[in-house]
């Protein structure tokens, strides 16, 4: 029995190394559900559409609603409810995505939501070339992680951070009104996500630097292509 010490509960270690406290553990898996790589192109999309002055300028409030509805719906819902099935249907054991085999089929099915999104932006003549080269980018960054998957298990958090980082610097330089303060943001948040998967997830650093990597890179091809 252990009657003097009662404080104590089982911890993991991540990539960092050494024993992590409960409370940065907490707080790793907020920031990691918070800015779940499903939930990035909605934010980027709620971004340029109520907070970036220029980036669709000419819709009303119900055009921007749907919009931010159909992102959510064909980059988001989809997408996860496809795992659930996946889940439900025992051809992957969790929901989490553990192991490389287990990605496999998830990526494809994401490659499939993530071309046909944008597909139908780039022929959508209101859609700032801002944003179709994030979605392009973004269904690159999945190609990307499905093939890198084969021999890493490529972190997919630290991936879409990559390409939320790109975003936000091709933005600084391309926007009517340039400013650091984007980049800023992007920087801030790509480190909260960067350290949390450092803490909770069983990824290596180099799974993670590699993802980071990734999502820069195909973001740039985006921008070049």
């Amino acid at each position: 029995m252990n009657n003097g010490n009662t404080s104590t509960a089982p911890v993991r270690t991540g990539p960092i190394g050494g024993v992590q406290p409960v409370s940065l553990r907490v707080f790793g898996h907020i920031i990691s559900y918070i800015f779940h790589p499903l939930f990035i192109p909605v934010y980027v999309t709620a971004f340029l559409l109520y907070v970036e002055p220029y980036a669709f300028a000419g819709l009303d409030p119900r055009q921007k609603t749907f919009k931010l509805i159909s992102i959510f719906f064909n980059t988001t819902f989809l997408p996860g409810f496809a795992v659930l099935l996946m889940y439900r249907l025992k051809l992957i054991k969790s929901m989490y995505l553990k192991s490389q085999r287990e990605r496999i089929i998830p990526y494809a099915v994401a490659m499939v939501f993530y071309f046909w999104v944008w597909y139908v932006s780039k022929n959508q003549s209101e859609n700032p070339q801002i944003f179709r080269v994030f979605l392009l980018g973004t269904f690159l960054a999945v190609c990307a992680t499905w093939m890198l998957n084969i021999n890493s298990k490529i972190s997919m958090h630290s991936t879409a951070m990559g390409g939320l980082l790109c975003f936000a610097l091709l933005l600084t330089f391309h926007t009517q009104d340039p400013s650091a303060l984007y980049l800023s943001g992007a920087m801030l948040v790509a480190g909260l996500v960067c350290t949390a998967r450092f803490l909770v997830s069983d990824h290596s650093r180099s799974e993670i630097y590699l993802g980071l990597v990734s999502g820069i890179i195909t973001q740039l091809i985006a921008y070049w292509i």
